[in-house]
């Protein structure tokens, strides 16, 4: 029986809340190696990334990786009037970011660079509460991101970064879910090649 995207959303989130706070560093730690290695991430010069609220990977500890190694590291932030993620360039996580909706650290606008050539994103971390080995993303139901990724005509590298417990068999699909191209886990990582073919595993990177 396929579990609507609710009760995957509830499941999951109850999972991950039952980590321990050692067990998400540790496992936050493993999956940024991980994307750190990825070719993919590698060659790209402008990355997408977003910052982690509650019990997410923790992707500051990836994002700060990137502005070390520097790259043009974007940040999105929710702009309330047009329900959409404006893009801006970050180079001070400290003083730069604020918190936003829902407690989310975001740009400050007024100290960052605006985004407008989305197309220039060459790699972008995308986060969710599960996946599937397709590449199924189940976002938290606002859509944010689909409506992003619908806006560009280049669409960069799409990658998902979540902790094994977040991988489910099957996610509930609508004609505007766009899907991932990797998900990274702190056991693998998974190449997803949509439903017609099957997925690659790799325990290298």
């Amino acid at each position: 029986m396929l579990l609507t995207k609710q009760a995957i959303r509830k499941n999951i989130c109850m999972l991950r809340e039952q980590l321990s706070p050692d067990t998400r560093v540790a496992y936050s730690k493993a999956i940024s190696e991980r994307l750190l290695l990825q070719l993919e991430y590698q060659q790209a010069g402008t990355v997408l990334g977003y910052m982690n609220f509650g019990a997410e990977f923790a992707s500051e500890i990836w994002v700060g990786q990137v502005l070390a190694e520097g790259k043009r590291l974007i940040l999105p932030k929710v702009n309330r009037y047009t329900n959409r993620l404006d893009l801006y360039r970050v180079e001070d996580l400290k003083n730069q970011l604020m918190p936003g909706l829902w407690g989310i650290r975001e740009p400050i606008a007024e100290r960052c660079e605006r985004m407008d050539r989305l197309n220039e994103v060459e790699f972008a971390l995308l986060p969710g509460v599960a996946f599937a080995r397709d590449g199924a993303r189940l976002g938290y139901g606002k859509g944010f991101y689909d409506r992003l990724l619908a806006q560009m005509t280049h669409r960069p590298k799409l990658v998902a970064a979540a902790f094994a417990l977040q991988i489910v068999e099957q996610i509930p699909q609508e004609a505007t879910d766009i899907k991932v191209e990797w998900i990274i886990t702190e056991q693998e990582t998974l190449t997803c090649c949509g439903k017609l073919q099957a997925c690659s595993v790799s325990g290298s990177r």
